[in-house]
């Protein structure tokens, strides 16, 4: 009888113990910053931000540098101070208004291919060429499935379009831009690249690129102004372009470019460790939208047509602030960059530029916690793409738990999401980088009424599960910041090697 006593003593004893243990990290969680945030001040964020009056937060108009400024001078409020070297908050990105082409004309071994139907100009000036072409594969290395060793010295290089990875639509651009780069280095004269995916029809392919776009401007970056071709090869029915020393004759007028300007916005806190304040998490957001629809466009109606983008994504905006003013009041041991990013929604522009010139050095940099948002149907988790690959799955997972959310990690893997959001040009340098999304668990009609949608305004808004959100992104971010070790990518990732050289693993 005893010993039964002893045994239900002891049974009593754990459960109460864990209760208290549980209990002492909900009161330790209650004294810091992030549990004190009011719902009042993430909403007056977005009401400003998603307002009418910003006109959608385009790129390149003035309702993106009005979203600029706010951020910048909530972060002059808080106390943040500048970059190094930097006298403001405001990183410059030097952009250029790419348009289409207004003339072409391609003929291959003697046949003639049709200008906007069956070839594409996506860069480069106006050119004149009769030359031979050299196949290099997808033509992002020199190794088998590239260059192998082949002179292409005054040839048209010939690629297929994306990489071996396959991709989507930005990833596929930013595979040419890499082509670009590496075949004007070694001497090509223009690329052509073939388009056989089928992640998109080629249709939509011709309507999306011969269109004006924003891109980086040269200096801005390293990408080449090579002469670039797209090419529809969706029946391989110009297989014979993989054969060496193929005629091509190649005119076109070139894409005009008129330079625009645009900003990322940036600030920092100083780290409490002596040690680690020399390390930097990075917490970034891009705080762009697509505009406002013109007549006869999608979204457009006469009662309606600013894309205001609340969840995409002043709703990131909105965490960066409260997280700006949490740690502003009580700092971690490693410091904080925060990063308010420019031009994502014309292809990860401003973080392409921040990734090639980092405010503070990349290898100092040891994570990247960024939020990106279509828009949520699940008001129980936060999902984040990357969860299992980047190395903080704990400590994200702690601090949702901490405001009463669960974490979904990589939902809706067909779209993706990875690759597709800024984070995506940081993994490029080796620098772990999720990306913190409202929660979802698939692309269904709740998510997609909202997503690049008129509908998408502060007053859809849940507010009190923005607050959760914020306030679980924060304390995710200071557990991150406080962990004695780095977080690794997972072994075996392909962002892993980039990792190792950055790091000197």
């Amino acid at each position: 009888m005893n010993k039964h006593r002893s045994l239900l003593y002891l049974a009593i004893l754990a459960t109460t113990s864990g209760a208290f243990a549980q209990s002492k990290t909900t009161s330790s969680v209650a004294k810091l910053p992030e549990a004190n945030i009011a719902r009042t001040s993430v909403e007056a964020h977005i009401r400003f931000l998603a307002s009418d009056e910003l006109r959608g937060r385009r790129t390149g108009e003035p309702g993106n540098m009005v979203a600029a400024r706010y951020i910048a001078e909530q972060f002059r409020l808080l106390g943040l101070k500048p970059a190094p070297n930097q006298t403001d908050f405001y990183q410059n990105v030097p952009l250029q208004v790419v348009k289409p082409a207004s003339s072409g004309s391609l003929t291959l071994g003697g046949t003639p291919l049709e200008f906007r139907k069956q070839f594409l100009v996506i860069a480069g000036p106006p050119v004149d060429l009769n030359t031979e072409t050299a196949y290099i594969g997808y033509g992002l290395t020199d190794g088998a499935d590239g260059y192998n060793g082949r002179d292409v010295k005054g040839k048209i290089v010939v690629a297929q379009v994306g990489s071996s990875d396959g991709g989507t639509g930005s990833g596929m651009l930013t595979a040419s831009q890499q082509k670009r780069r590496l075949a004007a280095e070694k001497g090509a004269v223009a690329l052509i690249e073939l388009y056989t995916s089928g992640t998109m029809p080629w249709a939509y392919v011709t309507q999306m690129l011969n269109s004006e776009q924003l891109s980086l401007a040269a200096g801005g970056t390293q990408t080449s102004s090579l002469p670039t071709i797209w090419v529809d090869n969706a029946k391989n029915q110009l297989g014979s372009l993989k054969e060496a020393g193929q005629k091509v004759s190649l005119q076109t007028s070139g894409r005009p470019l008129t330079p625009v300007n645009s900003v990322n916005v940036a600030g920092i806190i100083e780290g409490t460790d002596p040690k680690l304040k020399n390390e930097y998490v990075m917490l970034s957001a891009h705080f762009d939208h697509v505009g406002v629809a013109k007549p006869g466009s999608p979204g457009y109606s006469e009662s309606d047509s600013i894309f205001n983008g609340t969840r995409d994504n002043a709703m990131g905006v909105a965490g960066l602030l409260a997280a700006a003013k949490a740690f502003s009041e009580q700092p971690p041991k490693r410091s904080i960059i925060i990063v308010a990013l420019t031009g994502e929604e014309v292809g990860l522009l401003g973080s392409r530029y921040y990734a090639e010139h980092p405010l503070v050095p990349l290898n100092q940099t040891i994570f990247n916690l960024n939020i990106d948002n279509a828009g949520y149907n699940d008001t129980s988790i936060v999902s984040v793409i990357g969860l299992d690959r980047t190395g903080a799955k704990a400590d994200i997972e702690a601090g949702a738990k901490a405001f009463g959310l669960s974490v979904v990690g990589d939902p809706a893997p067909e779209q993706g999401l990875f690759d597709r959001s800024d984070n995506v040009n940081f993994a490029i340098k080796g620098v772990p980088a999720p990306t913190f999304s409202a929660g979802f668990r698939t692309f269904n009609e709740e998510l997609m009424k909202y997503y690049h949608r008129v509908a998408d305004n502060p007053d859809s808004i849940d507010f009190n599960y923005l607050l959760k959100f914020c306030q679980a992104y924060t304390h995710a971010a200071r557990l991150i910041a406080d962990r004695p070790t780095r977080p690794k990518w997972a072994a075996g990732d392909k962002y892993e090697p980039a990792a190792k050289v950055l790091y000197g693993l």
